[in-house]
C-alpha cells in the first residue's frame, strides 16, 4: 500500500525508457502545456531527435516526480487554439470550451497562428480550412513541420463541405474534420475526447 498516492512508475521490460511529448505528458499527469513549459525552464529534461522532436528519458521523468512531490500536479487547464478568420465563429467556440473549463487563445489567420505557436504550446488546435493569403492545410503542413506529425493535435474545419474532405483531413495527419456550419457541441465534444477532459 506504500504506493496508493503516487503508483510505482518503474517500467515493465516491454516498456520504452523513451516517451514522446504526448505520452510523457500522460505520465506525469499534466497537460502537454505544461511539460513543455517545465521543459523550456529546464525543470524537466529534454532531447531532441533529429528531426526536432521532443523526447523524454522515463528515468528522468521519476526523478522529476520525486524531487517536485505534488507540485508535478499542479492542475493546468488544456489549451486549446481556434484559428479562424471569422471572429464571430472564434466567439462562439472560445465561450462553448471555456465553459468546459478550458483554456483558449485565438488567431485571426494562419499567420496570426503560427505567431501564437511561438509563444505557447497548445494542446490542441481548431484549424478553419477556408482563410485569405494562408490557408489551414498549409499551416497544418508547418505545425507538422516545426512539432511534427501527430505531436499538436489538430482538429479541422470548414464551411465547404466535401465529401474528400474529412478523408484529405486524415492523409495529412489530422485528428479530425468537422463540417461548417456545423454543430458547436459536436466539435467541444470532439475537443474534449481528444484532450481526455470528462464531461462536466
Amino acid at each position: 500500500m506504500a504506493f496508493r498516492d503516487r503508483p510505482d512508475r518503474r517500467a515493465p521490460a516491454n516498456e520504452p525508457d523513451w516517451l514522446t511529448l504526448g505520452q510523457a505528458a500522460k505520465y506525469l499527469g499534466v497537460a502537454q502545456s505544461t511539460i513543455r513549459k517545465w521543459s523550456d525552464q529546464g525543470r524537466v529534461a529534454t532531447f531532441y531527435t533529429p528531426g526536432g522532436h521532443r523526447r523524454y528519458r522515463r528515468s528522468d521523468l521519476d526523478t522529476f516526480l520525486e524531487r517536485s512531490g505534488a507540485s508535478a500536479r499542479e492542475h493546468s487547464a488544456p489549451l486549446v487554439l481556434i484559428v479562424d478568420d471569422d471572429e464571430g465563429v472564434r466567439a462562439f467556440i472560445r465561450a462553448s470550451l471555456e465553459a468546459e473549463g478550458l483554456e483558449v487563445r485565438e488567431a485571426a489567420s494562419a499567420s496570426e497562428g503560427l505567431s501564437v505557436l511561438d509563444e505557447v504550446s497548445p494542446d490542441l488546435i481548431l484549424l478553419d480550412v477556408m482563410m485569405p493569403q494562408m490557408d489551414g492545410w498549409e499551416m497544418l503542413r508547418r505545425v507538422q513541420e516545426q512539432h511534427g506529425v501527430g505531436e499538436v493535435p489538430v482538429v479541422m474545419f470548414s464551411g465547404k463541405v466535401d465529401e474528400r474532405a474529412a478523408d484529405e483531413a486524415q492523409e495529412r495527419g489530422a485528428s479530425g474534420f468537422i463540417g461548417k456550419p456545423f454543430d458547436p457541441q459536436q466539435l467541444v465534444d470532439r475537443a474534449k475526447q481528444i484532450l481526455g477532459v470528462a464531461s462536466s
